[in-house]
């Protein structure tokens, strides 16, 4: 059941007007808002400031998620904010973009467990999905009584998916026998649903089904030793003859086509997440070199230090501005893949030089986990490979400028 959004208070009110990046945005990017779609950015910067915050080193430290904080991020309704969605209104890309840069500025797992569910999940059934299947599932998605994650990578196949996919699906009767496995799943283990694709043995196509976690031949194992995105848990997921209802298959995902529309509309996330990224890691080292002294000195007045500074906020703003723009154009409809393509390699490369800065000017500091810094730098790396590599996003760009594809 829906929990009630956390009421504004007095503060929320107060705020009103006020900017939410003073920081990291000084082109100004967030004027883009509305102040309706800042109120729920706002309720959600409390939960993330007040619950979430505090517990961040510890759990990155021990290898586990928060799971206290789930409520009350579900709690927040922020797919469907009710400022937002009066009359049937639907939320724009561009607050759905903040949101995710919001959820990221404060730590690189929140952000991905979010969307496993608000992006990946609810987007395989809004693409993938019959109408009648959205709508039936979507308003159980948004409230969160309806919990999926997205499962396409592989043990042997991650860059070559589209036609490496060695999961497999036989019809018999009425149901789907599933045999294969996925890998890397971030969400899996509380999930009610897991967004399978596998390919149809009959006609050599993929198609998408959702498994019942707890379906008889389904197992998980937890991925150990992980140095980057500790707090989320991912998952190997195996799949021995797992039956499957016709009614769970995605009715409209007849090919790997129907995949990368879903991909297409699922890698800007991506490019929010790395731009989340880096404003917490400007932000945090820019309140370390404010107070932290060497030689009888603010480190803060160096010029060494304020070129690197310097260089962060070029990335951070450059990189805000591109996925506004990006947010923009899906706005009016414009999904093109070496768009969401070029955001995602661009801003990953930006991301990779601004934590690395970042962690150059909190020193040695910058390893340990008290200064945050450390935990954007690590975390980074998974954002930089994940939802496609910088080299297989820059083929997608490549084949779009070229009209010829380098794919092997």
């Amino acid at each position: 059941m829906r929990q009630q959004p956390i009421p504004d208070t007095d503060q929320a009110a107060q705020s009103a007007g006020e900017r939410l990046y003073p920081d990291c945005d000084p082109y100004g990017v967030e004027e883009k808002l509305t102040e309706a779609e800042k109120v729920p950015l706002r309720r959600l910067r409390r939960v993330l400031e007040d619950e979430a915050q505090p517990l961040l080193a510890e759990y990155w430290g021990a290898g586990e998620f928060p799971d206290q904080i789930a409520p009350s991020l579900q709690a927040l309704d922020l797919m469907t904010p009710p400022e937002l969605t009066a009359d049937g209104a639907t939320p724009r890309s561009l607050y759905h973009g903040f949101r995710i840069f919001e959820l990221a500025r404060t730590d690189a797992s929140i952000a991905t467990f979010y969307t496993a569910q608000a992006g990946l999940f609810r987007t395989a059934c809004r693409v993938g999905g019959t109408p009648e299947q959205f709508a039936a599932w979507d308003p159980r998605i948004t409230s969160f009584e309806m919990t999926g994650v997205f499962c396409l990578t592989e043990p042997d196949h991650g860059s070559d998916i589209a036609g490496g996919l060695a999961t497999t699906a036989r019809r018999e009767g009425n149901e789907w026998v599933l045999t294969g496995a996925k890998r890397w799943i971030g969400g899996a283990f509380t999930a009610d649903y897991l967004a399978v694709f596998a390919r149809d043995t009959a006609d050599g196509q993929v198609k998408g089904f959702l498994v019942d976690r707890q379906a008889p031949g389904v197992r998980l194992e937890k991925i150990h030793g992980k140095t980057s995105l500790r707090m989320m848990q991912n998952a190997d997921i195996h799949l021995d003859n797992v039956q499957v209802p016709e009614t769970m298959r995605l009715g409209n995902v007849d090919s790997f086509k129907n995949v990368a529309a879903m991909l297409r509309a699922m890698r800007s996330d991506v490019a929010w997440i790395a731009t989340g990224i880096q404003a917490g890691a400007y932000e945090a080292a820019l309140a370390y070199v404010r107070t932290r002294e060497q030689f009888g000195r603010p480190i803060g007045s160096f010029q060494l230090v304020q070129e690197k500074l310097a260089r962060m906020l070029g990335n951070v703003t450059a990189s805000l501005t591109m996925v506004a723009g990006l947010a923009e154009q899906q706005q009016e409809g414009i999904y093109r893949d070496e768009d969401s393509a070029l955001a995602k390699m661009w801003i990953s490369a930006r991301m990779r030089e601004t934590v690395a800065l970042a962690r150059e000017v909190v020193g040695g500091n910058g390893i340990t986990l008290a200064y945050d810094v450390a935990r954007f730098h690590a975390d980074a790396e998974a954002v930089y490979s994940y939802e496609g590599t910088h080299e297989i996003n820059a083929l997608v760009v490549g084949r779009a400028l070229t009209c010829t594809s380098a794919f092997v």
